[in-house]
């Protein structure tokens, strides 16, 4: 593990951050970060989601001959 610092949660956070982490076999750091990650992507996949706008749009239909 590298660098650490501490982060302040209630502590009904930290109790169903080491359950969760019991049930992966895996640290509490590690769960938390498999957590950060899981939330980075649903964010990507919401930005993804969202409706083009006109220079993306403009960029899509731009003709390559």
């Amino acid at each position: 593990m590298g660098e650490t610092t501490t982060i302040r949660v209630q502590r009904s956070t930290h109790e169903e951050l080491k359950r969760l982490a019991r049930d992966r076999r895996a640290s509490v750091a590690d769960t938390v970060a498999r957590a950060v990650r899981l939330l980075r992507q649903e964010q990507i996949g919401q930005e993804l989601a969202r409706p083009l706008e006109g220079e993306e749009t403009e960029w899509l239909d731009a003709d390559l001959g």
